[in-house]
């Protein structure tokens, strides 16, 4: 009762210090600000960003006008790895003070600023600033059905080419911004809440005729009036010596959505409705599949059980045929029975992680006002959900009569993450090949490695001392000394079709959902629908449960003992379909022109693949398990 106890005070001195991370990481820069009239505004700039490339490059790698010094916003792990860069800008703004043609600073092009201009242009780059925690967003109307509506596109672009795709294509440069915040204002109160964030990009040849720092005129725009002094003004052609003007505008807008609302506005740039239904439709269409597939299990049970039990006579005792013939043999060690305990040790992690990130969207503490937030979560609680891991492999293997067991806990720790960072690194060195701001710095590195062995691998060693502290699992049927012959199997049976067959289920079951989960991660959108999301993964859980299941009884009946590792390869070999969806994605939804952004691609989708691997599969594993051990449990041997 000792070791439970201790067991017990470890798991909430865990889960307490879990807890404590999410308030750390996750719930400051959250709480509403209050402005007073003239009240300064700090606007930031973040990275620029391009779907065509997935490199994210600093605000200020490109030549645009700078703050006397430049100041870098404290960063989680997460908006690191994310390749964020959160720096101060010349941008001032005093709440309700609307300003016109201010000028911020002028800039004289080198051959050098043009061709990185050009590059970030045909490449569809777009800048990202932030004011009061909110992205800058670009409105853009639309008619639906004789309803004009509105929506936003995240950032502005940096400039445009005309003629597009022309023999003689001239780059253009967007240097005057119009900003418009939208704020809230409670009644009787003097203080208000900033609740959107709007640009409007311009791209003007700006005239003057002396330049005097802050106190220059221009003669292209009134600086009383929003209307510009030419509409036909020429716009700023990016070429060598050119001198580069830049502008903006400022103008303040009351508004009626409540702070806590802001975020809808940026949630509602994908097709929700659409997400909605197709999401409800998938979660129908397996439900009734697995219900099914319970229904028919049940029942085919029960008559053999009632059959098996009903035996009287050595006759037909003899006669017996079916899953009850290899009781001897079906909990036999597989082979490579240790390489199983790293990998279902590994999975139980994966799982604890998963779920628990889960709740914790759910509850709210993941919003996507929280940068980085997601990622710096899964992180932290991979690295704790060591000591499952650790306990659950150090079972596993203690049953298979394993002996070395420190060499099994040292594997469970370090294989799998091993090969992630090896993949993480090579496609880290790419991105700093680019010069990209994506590229995760050697610090944040060292922060990496210090989580993995000075605290992921010594909760996994935490883990398996009180595994192998435990009693073995004992298995309702003995095992004999000499092994079973297996039959000749039939074709459908073969080990690679069943395996393959067997993922198509699951990844049925998620792939509606993984359309918008790869449009976030590629295409530059929030994903907000976590609610969704854990249902989507229960249904998953139970879909990996009952294919395993049914395709172990299947393989058993055939007389085939060798389940081990194909339950877990079964409900595993989804991560093939996840994978081949991801390269259909890739040639059907993304306009990746780069080698090294399709390589970036590839490299991090076989990341997330074997990492649905290994949690899917430790599901099917288990699921396998308990099936068998309760089967056999209720039938009797003689």
């Amino acid at each position: 009762m000792s070791g439970a106890r201790r067991v017990l005070a470890l798991l909430v001195c865990v889960v307490m210090l879990q807890l404590w991370v999410v308030k750390a990481f996750y719930l400051p820069g959250v709480a509403p600000q209050d402005f007073a009239e003239g009240a300064q505004l700090l606007v930031k700039v973040n990275k620029l960003t391009s779907i065509k490339t997935q490199l994210p490059y600093e605000y200020y790698s490109l030549n645009y006008c700078k703050p006397e010094k430049i100041l870098n916003n404290a960063e989680n792990l997460g908006e690191v790895l994310r390749g964020d860069r959160i720096e101060n800008s010349p941008y001032e703004f005093q709440m309700k003070d609307p300003q016109l043609c201010k000028v911020l600073c002028r800039k004289k092009l080198t051959e050098e600023d043009v061709k990185n201009f050009h590059e970030k242009i045909d490449n569809d780059y777009r800048v990202n600033m932030i004011l009061d925690n909110l992205p800058v967003a670009e409105p853009r109307s639309k008619n639906e059905n004789g309803h004009q509506l509105t929506s936003y596109e995240w950032g502005f672009p940096v400039g445009r080419k005309d003629p597009p795709g022309g023999s003689k294509e001239k780059y253009f440069i967007n240097n005057h911004l119009s900003f418009r915040v939208l704020y809230h204002q409670d009644t009787g109160s003097p203080y208000s809440r900033v609740v959107g964030f709007e640009v409007t990009p311009h791209s003007v040849k700006h005239e003057y005729e002396r330049w005097n720092e802050d106190k220059t005129k221009l003669s292209t725009c009134n600086p009383h009036e929003k209307v510009w002094v030419s509409d036909t003004q020429a716009a700023q052609e990016i070429e060598v010596g050119a001198e580069i003007v830049f502008s903006y505008d400022i103008n303040f807008k009351i508004s009626d959505l409540k702070w806590a609302s802001r975020w809808d506005t940026y949630l509602l740039m994908n097709e929700a409705q659409i997400h909605w239904f197709s999401i409800i439709n998938s979660l129908m269409i397996v439900l009734f599949l697995s219900g099914m597939v319970a229904m028919i299990m049940m029942r085919t049970l029960h008559r053999d059980i009632s059959k098996y039990n009903q035996l009287e006579t050595q006759e037909e005792a003899q006669e017996e045929t079916g899953w009850k013939l290899v009781h001897g043999d079906v909990f036999r060690p597989p082979a490579q029975a240790g390489l199983l305990c790293v990998y279902v040790g590994t999975g139980v992690q994966f799982f604890g992680m998963a779920v628990v990130t889960m709740i914790f969207a759910v509850l709210g503490f993941l919003s996507p006002a929280n940068r980085g937030g997601l990622m710096t979560a899964m992180l932290i609680l991979w690295v704790f959900m060591g000591l499952f891991a650790g306990y659950a492999s150090a079972r596993l293997y203690k049953m298979f009569n394993g002996t070395d067991w420190k060499m099994n806990t040292l594997k469970t720790a370090i294989m799998f993450p091993g090969i992630i960072f090896i993949v993480f690194f090579i496609l880290n060195s790419l991105i700093w090949g680019e010069k990209s701001s994506g590229a995760v710095p050697f610090g944040t590195m060292f922060v990496l490695v210090f989580l993995w062995f000075g605290i992921s691998v010594p909760l996994v060693f935490v883990g398996s001392y009180f595994g192998f502290k435990k009693p073995t699992v004992e298995n309702p049927v003995r095992t004999n000394k000499i092994p079973r012959q297996i039959p000749e199997q039939a074709w459908y049976m073969h080990p690679v079709f069943s395996i393959l067959i067997g993922g198509i289920l699951p990844f049925g079951a998620v792939f509606i959902e993984l359309f918008f989960i790869l449009t976030s991660i590629w295409q530059h959108q929030f994903y907000y629908i976590f609610g969704f999301l854990f249902i989507v993964f229960l249904i998953l859980v139970v879909t990996c449960a009952e294919i395993t299941i049914v395709l172990c009884y299947f393989q058993l009946c055939s007389e085939d003992y060798h389940w081990w590792w194909r339950a877990y390869l079964t409900s595993g070999s989804s991560a093939v379909y996840l994978f081949l969806y991801a390269a259909l994605y890739f040639f059907t939804k993304l306009d990746i022109t780069l080698i090294v952004s399709g390589i970036l691609y590839f490299g991090y989708m076989i990341i997330i693949s074997y990492s649905f691997f290994v949690l899917t599969g430790t599901i099917g594993f288990y699921a396998c398990y308990w099936f068998v051990r309760v089967i056999y449990a209720s039938v009797k041997i003689d």
